[in-house]
């Protein structure tokens, strides 16, 4: 088995992607505005992140899961995404996604990127609409912390070989004990509480940091 060398572990909804998710899906509920003011408020600290949650996927409810096919198609990658998971993988890392947002999209972004590891939510549903409800544990900041805990452990990494990125103050476990913890373009008390800071929206500056830390530079 070929040693693993480090694990870079990142946020979707506006780290991995330029969107939320669960604002596209309030979108096509109608509720966008409505929404996106809780997303926020939750992303800067200001509402606990998993009754936001709850609050906003209630608001879901009766959308059909065709839906996710919609929204799916609605997505970008952020700049540098897939050069960056391609480069971390050619350099013996193991690539994972923790998010507060969805299986139903994530899954098939995941697969796409030939990620590692992916931890998100799902949403409940019943004769092919959301009830409104969250199924199973809800992904939060202690939940995404743990990721990288049992992901490094599994791999026989230390912290100091990991690398955290994310946006929002359900990232700030995860970012404050990896050992390279990144706020990219994120919101305001992240970027107060993380290690590093990244305010340019392409992935790939993440390259130059890493490599001041010991990453092997790439070879011709």
């Amino acid at each position: 088995m070929k040693d693993v060398k480090g694990l870079l572990l990142m946020d979707v909804d506006s780290t991995l992607i330029k969107e939320e998710v669960i604002d596209l899906l309030g979108q096509e509920a109608g509720l966008g505005l409505e929404i996106a003011e809780i997303t926020d408020r939750a992303m800067n600290g200001l509402l606990d992140f998993q009754e936001a949650l709850t609050e906003r996927v209630n608001l879901l409810k009766g959308l059909p899961t065709s839906v996710f096919k919609q929204v799916y198609q609605q997505i970008h990658l952020q700049k540098g995404a897939k050069e960056l998971v391609d480069l971390m993988h050619a350099k013996g890392f193991k690539v994972g996604v923790v998010s507060g947002g969805f299986h139903e999209i994530i899954d098939p972004l995941a697969q796409e990127l030939k990620l590692d590891y992916v931890k998100a939510n799902k949403l409940e549903v019943r004769g092919g609409y959301l009830t409104g409800l969250v199924a199973g544990q809800v992904v939060d900041k202690e939940v995404k912390y743990q990721c990288l805990l049992e992901w490094a452990k599994e791999n026989d990494l230390e912290l100091v070989d990991t690398i955290a990125v994310g946006d929002g103050a359900n990232d700030l476990p995860m970012i404050q004990a990896a050992g390279i913890g990144v706020a990219f373009c994120a919101k305001s008390v992240v970027k107060a509480q993380a290690p590093y800071q990244i305010n340019k929206a392409d992935l790939m500056e993440l390259i130059p940091l890493i490599e001041q830390r010991g990453l092997p530079k790439e070879e011709n």
